[in-house]
């Protein structure tokens, strides 16, 4: 996700700092993509350099700066919200990568690496199912829980939030194993069709009557 636009769109619901942006934007995605102060202020000078972001005002008594979204701001975000995500460049995908590399490298056991991965991703899978279990179980709970209606609907909407961000990794991990799958057949196929290419070839049964390294046998009647 483009961290730039992930802090216009928390600033868009009103001035906010760099410690509290990062907080925001870890718990609205369930930490799924850590930031570090460090990003957060260095994206913050980029899009005050760019026009998008200002600074509200002077420092606070604890050296906090606010920002703001400017117009120019707004509008870029208005764009990002009706513009789909553009999937046509290829993004660098570390396992993809890896096994495309062990096929090609002598003395890899592929067969191991695609193991081992499977393995991996399952485990992901059902943490991440438990999760999920969690999310509802929690979202299902009493209305009691909540101390006003308002906080009721925040806790609402950022477990749903939470819960898509979930659900996204838990098909992403299911589509990884069926891909790991397909992996091994093909693997097994291609093996099956070298084992097939470097066998020699089955030699031909001798014809009737013939035997092996000797011409044709005479038939009677014919001159010696």
């Amino acid at each position: 996700m483009s961290v730039r636009l992930g802090l216009m769109a928390l600033l868009s619901e009103g001035d906010s700092y760099g410690a509290r942006l990062r907080a925001e934007f870890e718990e609205r995605t369930g930490g799924t993509w850590p930031l570090n102060v460090g990003q957060v202020y260095t994206t913050l000078e980029r899009l005050v350099r760019d026009g998008l972001v200002e600074q509200a005002g002077e420092a606070d008594d604890e050296g906090r700066i606010s920002y703001r979204l400017t117009a120019a701001g707004h509008a870029e975000l208005a764009t990002w919200w009706t513009t789909p995500v553009d999937r046509t460049s290829t993004p660098r995908d570390e396992l993809t990568i890896k096994l495309a590399l062990a096929v090609t490298t002598p003395g890899v056991d592929v067969h191991r690496v695609v193991q081992g991965q499977r393995t991996s991703t399952l485990k992901h899978l059902r943490d991440l199912t438990r999760l999920k279990r969690d999310a509802l179980d929690r979202s299902e709970g009493p209305a009691e829980r909540a101390t006003a209606e308002a906080s009721a609907a925040t806790e609402a909407e950022r477990g749903l939030a939470w819960l898509l961000v979930l659900e996204n990794l838990v098909f992403a991990a299911e589509a990884e194993v069926r891909w790991l799958d397909h992996v091994e057949s093909v693997l097994a196929r291609h093996a099956a069709r070298r084992g097939r290419a470097g066998r020699p070839p089955v030699p031909s049964a001798p014809a009737p009557g013939a035997s092996a390294g000797v011409g044709p046998a005479r038939t009677e009647g014919n001159p010696s």
